[in-house]
């Protein structure tokens, strides 16, 4: 078929729409040339159109084809030396994907024709596939990137009115109980929106939507790359959570869910991986990046030949180069103004940091996010550790980033198991983790606070199990964290006895509750708000199946359990005492002998902070010494009493002013509906003492002062 082939141009780079036709754009530094197909199915062998690119310009191979609508289905051949010991691993049999496409048609078919190198061959790598993969792959696809938006806008939430839900998209409405008309995908949650917004959280955490590959090791069991971490395109959502009804459906179903999510006041943050690639090591497959230019894409060790690997995961994207930070920024750049994200979670984001092997806050990638006025106001999240001995970074990233706090996951879990040693970990992490925030201009909200998240157990499994059970990833229970500080309250696994039943219920109350006063941004995980179980596996990456989705029956079961969630999160709204900009000072600042925060042991003298055997701790916050609170709320003082011990204890009420009286709000030891009360049907307490602070639970009570 003839086509009008013009020069194009080599900005922007990806397929781009015109009303005559679409500009194509590849970079490319070492390719001696580069192949434009057209086909017209996606499982098409033969194409309609083979272009080749003749024009050159900074790297980037361009052309402009008259002619072409959205829904034009596009790949590359890209020709070059194959010399994998000089970094060089072109072959023009493979068909790739474009870096910057905006929609991929589906998966690739498990096989070995998507190896660049011969795997029957004894020479391994250093062989040459002659095999065509174009049957095999998926295709990339035109998009038209118009979308009546409505007027939708940044809700820009700010960090400290942050309380974060992170789901699965699938996993949140797979389900049959879900009772969803299209499950699993985009327009699902659509139709959950009116549970998150009951419930109260204000952002929903996506694991990854980048459109990615099931590599063949997980294919070959049966099983796939569920969680996302594999990712094929940085700018396409990935097909998978359509509902297919046209090729590239998935960017207007994207946007159809991120606008339904705004008009309900949520935010949409994104799980983004772009620390490493689906392709693998030398061993691995050339899809894309490793067949465009594996030297510029990816780290490579001094004998060329190999990849550098500080993501676990095989290969490392080489923000060393100018073109990978170019890309990732694009991509952000893309899913903010086009998609309309309003945040990122970087997995693995020690390895983004990293300047010839060193992590720095000021890397050219760090810096590059810094300048940029489209991420400006957008939230910017790490998991700020990557795979190698040095990579735990909690605390060191830069000033307009928050980080998941493992340090707060780990001090928690400790403490309601009874660990002893904890108390100094306790207050500083229920205080937002000044040892690690404050000694840089960062505030409590630069800490994610969170006890489970998609990497490791549900709530309901870490007081549910001792150890992990992870048998149905086929890995003989090898995979997966072994130190997950759980405790199985007296029965490894599901159990009909009443009495461990209730203390589980109570621990989980328990953890729900530190989240959500603590000072930092709270993150639950998706269902642990009716104890939602994995059976155990606290590593079900390959698990797309019921062992990973929301059995949406258990928010029946467990009514009870999202009812004090959602009061939960409505009292921490309610009070700014929990969302504080600042740290607290320790100060007294209107001299009335009673500070902003103030400390207590059982018998209401300071805590013996150095005493490893001691598992108990009162925390009082005074509302009338905190900044930036209205008049109202500077009349109301907080008292959190924490009892990690297994025998109960009677807590002395403190003196804070002549008359004060307390209502109690919360004690995770009483019977359901008497645990979490509404504030207007609190109580006044008989006397000045809380006589019964029962064993491993967690009291809140309340004192107004209307004198004030």
């Amino acid at each position: 078929m003839g086509r009008n082939i013009r020069a194009g141009s080599y900005f922007p780079q990806g397929a781009t729409l015109f009303e005559d036709g679409v500009n194509f754009a590849i970079y490319s530094k070492y390719a001696e040339g580069v192949d434009l197909l057209l086909f017209d199915r996606p499982h098409d062998i033969t194409p309609t159109d083979v272009i080749r690119m003749n024009r050159r310009s900074f790297f980037v191979w361009h052309c402009f084809v008259e002619g072409i609508v959205p829904g034009q289905l596009y790949a590359y051949r890209v020709r070059g030396p194959y010399q994998p010991q000089k970094g060089m691993r072109f072959n023009p049999n493979r068909l790739l994907t474009d870096p910057y496409a905006k929609a991929i048609t589906g998966k690739f078919l498990p096989g070995p024709w998507h190896l660049g190198y011969n795997p029957a061959s004894h020479l391994a790598d250093f062989s040459f596939n002659v095999l065509d993969n174009a049957g095999g792959a998926p295709k990339c696809i035109v998009i038209d990137d118009r979308f009546h938006w409505e007027g939708d806008v940044p809700l820009r939430i700010p960090l400290q009115e942050t309380i974060i839900y992170e789901a699965h998209l699938k996993g949140l409405t797979a389900h049959h109980s879900s009772a969803v008309k299209n499950p699993g995908t985009y327009l699902g949650v659509i139709e959950k929106i009116p549970y998150l917004k009951n419930l109260g959280v204000t952002a929903v955490e996506f694991l990854p939507v980048h459109h990615c590959y099931d590599d063949d090791a997980l294919t070959k069991k049966g099983l796939v790359n569920y969680w996302g971490y594999n990712t094929l395109g940085f700018f396409a959502p990935d097909s998978r959570f359509s509902t297919g009804a046209f090729p590239g459906c998935q960017v207007q179903e994207f946007k159809q869910m991120v606008k339904a999510l705004h008009s309900a006041g949520i935010e949409i943050i994104l799980d983004v991986v772009y620390n490493h690639t689906c392709e693998g090591n030398e061993l691995g497959p050339t899809l894309c990046f490793k067949g465009i230019d594996n030297i510029t894409y990816y780290k490579l060790q001094t004998e060329k030949r190999y990849y550098v690997d500080y993501t676990g995961c095989s290969n490392t994207l080489n923000f060393d180069e100018p073109q990978v930070v170019k890309m990732v920024m694009d991509s952000l750049r893309y899913w903010v103004e086009a998609m309309h994200v309003d945040g990122f979670r970087f997995d693995l984001a020690t390895a983004l940091g990293r300047d010839n092997g060193n992590f720095s806050r000021e890397s050219g990638f760090f810096m590059a996010v810094h300048q940029d006025p489209v991420l400006a106001g957008v939230k910017l999240i790490a998991e700020p550790w990557d795979a190698t001995h040095d990579s735990y970074q909690v605390g060191n990233f830069p000033l307009d980033w928050a980080e998941w706090n493992g340090m707060y996951r780990d001090s928690v879990r400790k403490f309601i198991k009874g660990m002893p040693g904890m108390l100094p970990e306790m207050g500083y992490r229920l205080t937002g983790s000044s040892d690690l925030y404050a000694d840089d201009g960062r505030t409590p909200f630069n800490s994610i606070n969170y006890v489970t998240c998609h990497d490791g157990f549900t709530l309901n499994d870490l007081v549910s199990y001792e150890k992990k059970h992870n048998e149905a990833n086929l890995e003989n229970n090898k995979d997966g964290v072994s130190e997950n500080f759980s405790f199985n309250c007296g029965y490894e696994g599901e159990t009909a006895d009443a009495m461990i039943k209730d203390l589980r219920e109570k621990n989980i109350k328990n953890f729900l509750t530190l989240i959500m006063i603590s000072q930092g941004v709270p993150m639950i995980l998706a269902g642990d708000e009716f104890m939602r179980t994995q059976r155990g596996n606290n590593n079900a990456y390959c698990q797309d199946n019921e062992i990973s989705y929301l059995d949406w029956s258990l928010a029946e079961t467990n009514q009870n359990l999202v009812d004090f969630v959602r009061k939960l999160i409505d009292f921490r709204k309610r009070h700014p005492h929990f969302r504080q900009e600042n740290y607290f000072t320790g100060r007294d600042l209107d001299l009335d002998a009673i500070k902003d925060i103030n400390w207590y042991s059982e018998d209401l003298e300071p805590p013996d902070w150095n005493n490893p055997g001691k598992g108990f701790l009162a925390f009082l916050i005074k509302g009338n010494e905190l900044i930036g609170v209205s008049e109202e709320e500077k009349k109301c003082d907080i008292l959190i009493i924490l009892n990690a011990l297994k025998e109960e204890k009677s807590f002395q009420l403190p003196r804070i002013r002549p008359g004060a009286v307390f209502s109690r709000i919360l004690d995770t030891s009483l019977p359901r509906g008497l645990d979490l009360l509404e504030e207007e049907n609190t109580q006044p307490l008989p006397g000045h003492v809380y006589h019964t602070v029962a064993p491993q639970s967690i009291v809140i009570l309340i004192s107004k002062n209307t004198e004030l």
